[in-house]
């Protein structure tokens, strides 16, 4: 049966939160907002936070200093996602992955259909793996960000989740990974 199980250690993760937008500031970036909020309560360390434009070249240049940080294990964004013509955030990140999480997506939008309907239709959510590292788009509103932590994100990120968590993928915890 999927769960925590208490019974194992936690080991604490380094996420840093991305805001992709050309309109949010420190003071009204909600959504990223809630993402450290989550992220920390969770246990895990806040790696690093950011706002970035609604620019391939600006979101790659983040998200490649992350990649390249060995504090950085998993890298969270938000915003950027949709169909608006400036929402550049999958064009940007894709082509950097060598894998896509394509199971993330489908999570993202049973999870998401539950709160939104049909709407979900109008989000590009999805994940991958650039380097060693981890990446999470969701859109970039605040229920799209607490969907995505609490109803995914959350557990699998908890090394503790059984029967696996993306936890044991990462280089220093590979050793989590269940034989």
């Amino acid at each position: 049966m999927a769960r925590i199980d208490e019974s194992l250690p936690f080991h604490p993760l380094g996420i840093a939160v991305l805001t992709v937008s050309d309109t949010r500031d420190e003071e009204s970036d909600r959504s990223g907002a809630l993402l450290v909020e989550r992220v920390t309560d969770a246990g895990h360390s806040l790696a690093g936070k950011a706002i970035v434009a609604d620019d391939v070249e600006a979101i790659r240049e983040q998200v490649r200093a992350w990649v390249e940080d060995p504090g950085v294990d998993v890298i969270i964004s938000t915003g950027g996602t949709g169909f608006a013509p400036r929402d550049v955030t999958p064009e940007a990140v894709k082509p950097l992955c060598r894998r896509e999480m394509d199971g993330f997506a489908v999570l993202f939008h049973q999870a998401s259909h539950a709160t939104v309907g049909l709407s979900t239709l109008q989000s590009r959510a999805f994940a991958g793996q650039i380097g060693d590292s981890f990446i999470f788009c969701l859109p970039g509103s605040t229920a799209a960000c607490r969907d995505g932590w609490d109803l995914v994100l959350r557990d699998e990120l908890d090394s503790r989740y059984r029967p696996c968590s993306l936890a044991g993928m990462v280089p220093r915890l590979r050793s989590l990974v269940p034989s």
